[in-house]
């Protein structure tokens, strides 16, 4: 008769009990790396990846603070979250079938009208959704995974971004409520490694968020930063290539925004799958 044995992928994390399968999951104590403004008080700024900065410039004038920080695990408990009262939801949205995430005009031409059409099913009140960029962070590419607390854009960046990508529209469907939604997913999934952490929206104070400037190339960016405090951080475990996290990071009306991040999940196995995402930011009109 065959003895039984343990299944070991989700089981509690013992180092000496878990192969490469393993899928961490529950409540992690993890390190965080959240803001520690310039020691000059300067204004911050950082050259982003892919910018040079000028000869003899930093390419950020601000630090990191580490802090160990416990991040709860929502998987099973989604239902008691949502957009509107904590900046983040959960959602089943199918494989993708026939989209090359390998290639930019496949993502466009396939993934963008289906991110829309899942968006417009989630908020069906919405007047016009319009996806207007990605970003893809394939294993071992240059895009790694940020490592860092922060929400993609300020008020004022969000309006400009409307105003940029929508020049004929964007002032008249500003009169309405205005979201800013990043729709987030794995590619190899389930996650393993470098999992996103979030603060719950309600637990962010606004004192703790500081601007950074971004200096492109070509233009100024502006996202936010957190500096610690007690802000609630939860994760979402094991996430599959058929689940997308909704990250809001602007709201017009209510004011929601998501401070997140990647980090080093410490229960991750050795020979883990280094995590393969995809985020896709879409304007929510109405």
């Amino acid at each position: 008769m065959a003895t039984a044995t343990a299944d070991t992928r989700t089981a509690p994390w013992d180092s000496n009990n878990h192969d490469s399968t393993y899928i961490p999951r529950d409540p992690v104590t993890a390190s965080l790396k959240f803001y520690d403004g310039p020691s000059d008080g300067s204004k911050p700024f950082n050259y982003p990846l892919g910018t040079e900065p000028p000869e003899e410039m930093p390419r950020r004038n601000f630090g990191d603070a580490d802090v160990s920080v416990t991040i709860e695990d929502i998987r099973g408990k989604e239902a008691l979250y949502n957009i509107d009262d904590n900046a983040f939801a959960t959602l089943r949205a199918g494989l993708s079938p026939g989209v090359d995430f390998g290639s930019s005009d496949s993502i466009k031409e396939k993934y963008y009208p289906e991110v829309e059409g899942t968006l417009l099913k989630r908020f069906p009140h919405a007047k016009r959704v319009f996806v207007f960029d990605h970003t893809s962070r394939p294993s071992g590419g240059s895009r790694p995974p940020v490592l860092r607390t922060h929400i993609d854009q300020s008020k004022a960046a969000a309006l400009a971004k409307a105003r940029t990508i929508l020049p004929n529209d964007a002032d008249g469907l500003w009169k309405g409520r205005v979201r800013i939604i990043n729709v987030w997913r794995p590619l190899n999934g389930p996650v393993q490694s470098f999992p996103l952490a979030f603060a719950d929206s309600k637990t962010v104070k606004d004192q703790d968020l500081h601007m950074v400037e971004h200096r492109y190339a070509d233009r100024i960016g502006e996202t936010l930063s957190l500096a610690h405090a007690d802000e609630q951080w939860h994760y979402w475990s094991g996430v599959d290539n058929d689940e997308r996290l909704l990250i809001q990071y602007f709201d017009s009306e209510k004011g929601g925004r998501l401070a997140h991040t990647a980090f080093e999940d410490p229960r991750t196995p050795e020979g883990a799958r280094h995590r393969e995402s995809i985020e896709v930011r879409a304007l929510i009109f109405g």
